[in-house]
């Protein structure tokens, strides 16, 4: 323990991920302050234990192949190489060096006990999840005086598509060991295993996450007064009311749900709603080594009039960042209800707004000021929508109103739009801009189909070519089967083993 003249324990000088600078020796006192408010012993770590460890995900399996490989290389190094999921649960652990395996079973740095800031207090792999950078943790720098035998470098392993953290590479040895190149090497497996994700996954390791620039100025979209709103859903319809009441009440609100199914849109014409002549700007949460530069630019934003913030993606902030950020909203609430110019009661004039898959996976600081939380459902549940978005998103690609056929708008509702509106925005502009009819054969022939089944690259050929041939119009599933040269009976087969369904053609069976 080291108790300040406030009687609150503060680390020792320095800093986390291997350098002695004021970004890292900050990351480290907002973890040690975090663990005192977490009520972690300062003595001895409990983590709690959870049982089973599951191992089914691509994550782990890719994850223990990478580490797997590096102790063959490392097995007569003093060091322990361990994966964890994005909660700090250990999941497996590779070491040649049989005491220092003891002396982490007495701490409990083992598979299946959870080694998060909440559960341990500062440790390597707890900070490096919090704050979603690599970290380097030192003896004395652990918040658990138990822990303080070791130095630990971690790296946060995300996945390719989403951007979303998996979990992290832990490296411990003895704190007498030269820490060396231990964050470089937890870096390389990290990275080594997100890149086996990518080249295993069906998507290609394409992102489909924005890394977002600094801030945009949000334009007016699906305004209350055009045919798009008035043809959007119930559903639809009660969370933008839900949210404009929260927020010309003075709330802050969080919308919540999957990614692309519209949340900051809600949020944005909710806005509008509250307060027709706020500024509104939308500020979405880039990598999370570009933070720091990333809230500099845009925070000072904040304290101007009639401005409105919202912030896309939270749940993808690091720790420290959303306390720094939490920080600087009380404050300015703080600073306006003390104006005289609210002493009326008046709401203030800060609007503020966030973005998350879940709430639970937002930093607390941002968890404490949500007062209200709107669900957003998923397009796949509202599938009233698909027609209404599928219109806007034509007339804003070609500035004039587009005709969609039967065929394409059976397409279009039958899919589960798994990226969700964003996922129909770009396939219908797409389309549009090679027509002046959106028809079947516009479309990516995937729409077509409805197994869900990842396909092999001939079946992928086979279903194209398939699909190509029934769009054309008056063409029937005999005229497909005799053109490509197969009798009716295959042809009914490898509809129904590729998931196309005939009805969603121009042509008859």
């Amino acid at each position: 323990m080291r108790p300040d003249h406030s009687n609150t324990l503060v680390p020792p000088p320095g800093g986390s991920g291997g350098r002695q600078d004021s970004s890292g020796a900050r990351r480290l006192l907002a973890s040690w302050k975090r663990s005192q408010e977490y009520g972690v012993s300062a003595e001895s770590v409990d983590p709690a234990w959870a049982g089973d460890i599951p191992d089914d995900s691509l994550f782990y399996q890719c994850g223990q192949e990478v580490l797997a490989g590096l102790h063959q290389s490392l097995a007569d190094e003093p060091l322990s190489l361990m994966l964890t999921d994005a909660d700090g649960l250990v999941l497996n652990r590779f070491s040649g060096d049989p005491s220092l395996l003891r002396a982490l079973d007495r701490v409990y740095l083992a598979p299946g006990f959870a080694f998060s800031e909440r559960e341990a207090g500062t440790n390597g792999l707890g900070l490096a999840l919090a704050d979603r950078v690599p970290t380097l943790v030192r003896a004395d720098e652990h918040y658990s005086a138990s822990l303080r035998t070791y130095t630990c470098a971690a790296a946060p392993v995300l996945d390719p598509v989403t951007g979303a953290l998996e979990g992290s590479v832990n490296i411990t040895t003895w704190s007498k060991a030269s820490p060396g190149l231990l964050v470089a090497l937890a870096q390389s497996a990290a990275a080594n295993t997100s890149n086996l994700m990518s080249s295993r996954s069906h998507h290609g390791g394409q992102p489909l996450r924005q890394q977002g620039g600094v801030f945009r100025v949000q334009r007016p979209r699906l305004e209350p007064a055009s045919g798009t709103m008035r043809a959007m859903s119930v559903a639809w319809l009660s969370a933008l009311e839900e949210a404009t009441s929260a927020l010309a009440a003075g709330n802050v609100v969080s919308a919540v749900g999957e990614p692309g199914s519209g949340r900051a849109t809600l949020l944005g014409q909710a806005l509008r709603q509250a307060r027709p002549t706020s500024r509104i700007l939308c500020a979405s949460v880039p990598a999370p080594d570009l933070v720091e530069d990333w809230l500099a630019l845009w925070t000072p934003e904040l304290s101007k009039p009639d401005t409105a913030i919202i912030l896309e993606n939270a749940d993808f902030l690091p720790e420290w960042a959303a306390g720094e950020l939490a920080g600087q909203v009380r404050n300015i609430l703080r600073s306006r209800k003390q104006d005289h110019q609210y002493a009326s009661g008046a709401a203030p004039s800060l609007l503020w707004a966030f973005t998350a898959v879940d709430l639970g996976n937002i930093p607390p600081d941002l968890t404490h000021l949500a007062a209200h939380v709107v669900p957003v459902p998923a397009l796949r549940d509202r599938s009233v929508d698909v027609m209404p978005l599928a219109r806007f998103a034509a007339r804003q690609t070609r500035l004039r109103e587009l005709d969609f056929t039967p065929a394409a708008e059976r397409a279009l509702t039958g899919h589960d739009w798994p990226g969700n509106v964003d996922e129909l925005i770009q396939v219908v502009h797409a389309a549009a801009l090679v027509t002046e009819t959106i028809d079947i054969r516009h479309l990516p022939p995937e729409l077509l189909g409805g197994s869900g089944r990842k396909l092999s690259r001939m079946e992928s050929f086979e279903r194209d070519e398939i699909c190509r041939v029934l769009a054309r119009p008056g063409t029937s599933v005999a005229d497909a089967a005799s053109e490509l040269g197969i009798s009716r009976a295959t042809i009914y087969r490898r509809l129904a083993k590729l998931g196309i369904d005939p009805r969603n053609q121009a042509a008859t069976p």
